[in-house]
């Protein structure tokens, strides 16, 4: 069976407040024409569907033609909830879209009703795990939505987390009696993964971290939950999000593509994502420098960090804040130099403004900044 591993969509997500919907839909629509060029037969998407729990009607509305399109006659989809989804409000859509062949599992992991619809549809399935036959072909899809005992509505007893993955990757993989090919779809932090600006809610201290040697071992191991790609093992991947979600993402984004046989996992490849703005960093050493380059990198967003020997002035502010590219801005003083303490009695304002402009910039302030520092004083 032709496989596609996806995750992280975040649709709705904003970039320090600029909205990235349109970028969301060309990269779904971007997912979509790979499934029908390498004739996918089964779409996963590990997590995080959305990117609050209460998404826009607009998300929404981009959910449901993603999905649309994304499933066909030759084609099923499964997808998990993730961190930031409610798992019970993405499961109410069910009813609706496995209408389209597309299959969801939230936190309650409640079984798949099997139904033939197309030629790739569900034959069997429990708690955690669904069977999906083409023809001939079974595989066995092993499904863990983020875990935690809230979420699963069990009892908190104490057991340790190590304890608690153990039993839940037993109970995911425990209906696979005949032997499938199996994949294991499952939105954890596995420990040693790479973390990314833009995550949330992962535990670093290591309490909450799933220790790879713990996977169980199945034949793919499809993971949610890290944007950056990464291999964490063999057949243990982490598609990364679609999207660059912060500045410390490389801009290099994909999909995983294989196929699953008796054999095992054969032909697996990454095929690069194209949609969407790149998100760089860039520094520069003057105001002018740093205009340039946001000239230079026009289809981008920015983050520039300028290093500078004075704080900026008003019109510089706003000929940076002009710049449609420019989302962050990063400014640092070279000249970090301390005076020693003295008594500053007795003082007029602009005599303090200039003893401490000097203090940190070892000139005197221009004569805007002081009028304007000055005038801001005498509002009131």
């Amino acid at each position: 069976m032709r496989i596609l591993h996806t995750s992280d969509w975040h649709i709705g997500k904003r970039l320090m407040g600029r909205e990235r919907l349109q970028e969301q839909v060309q990269v779904l629509d971007e997912i979509a024409r790979i499934c029908e060029e390498e004739k996918v037969e089964l779409l996963l998407v590990a997590g995080d569907i959305f990117d609050t729990y209460t998404p826009s009607a607009e998300a929404e509305d981009l959910f449901f033609r993603a999905v649309k399109k994304l499933a066909s006659p030759d084609r099923a989809v499964l997808m998990i909830s993730g961190n930031h989804d409610d798992g019970v409000r993405l499961s109410a859509s069910a009813p609706v879209c496995e209408e389209l062949g597309v299959y969801v599992v939230g936190n309650a992991r409640a079984p798949i009703a099997p139904t033939r619809r197309g030629s790739v549809y569900p034959v069997q399935s429990g708690k955690g795990y669904v069977v999906f036959e083409k023809g001939e072909d079974k595989v066995y899809v092993a499904t863990l939505p983020y875990p935690n005992e809230a979420r699963f509505k069990e009892e908190k007893a104490g057991t340790p987390f190590a304890e608690l993955m153990q039993k839940w990757f037993d109970e995911c993989t425990s209906g696979n009696t005949e032997k499938l090919p199996s994949v294991l779809l499952a939105h954890i932090f596995v420990a040693g993964g790479l973390v990314s600006d833009s995550e949330r809610e992962i535990d670093l201290g290591g309490a909450r971290a799933v220790a790879r040697e713990t996977l169980p071992p199945c034949d793919y191991v499809a993971l949610g939950h890290l944007h950056k790609k990464q291999k964490m093992g063999a057949n243990v991947y982490y598609s990364g999000s679609p999207l660059q979600y912060s500045f410390d993402e490389r801009t290099e984004k994909s999909v995983q593509v294989f196929d699953l046989t008796s054999l095992g996992v054969e032909n697996l490849k990454e095929i690069s994502l194209r949609s969407g703005r790149p998100l760089v960093r860039l520094e520069a050493a003057s105001v002018e420098d740093g205009l340039r380059l946001l000239d230079t990198y026009p289809e981008t967003y920015v983050e520039l960090k300028l290093l500078l020997d004075a704080p900026l002035l008003q019109s510089q502010s706003a000929s940076l804040s002009a710049k449609e590219n420019l989302v962050s801005l990063l400014t640092e003083i070279r000249n970090e130099e301390k005076t020693s303490l003295q008594s500053r009695k007795g003082l007029t304002d602009e005599e303090l403004l200039n003893a401490y402009y000097r203090s940190k910039f070892d000139r005197e302030p221009k004569e805007e900044l002081k009028t304007l520092f000055l005038s801001l004083l005498q509002e009131e």
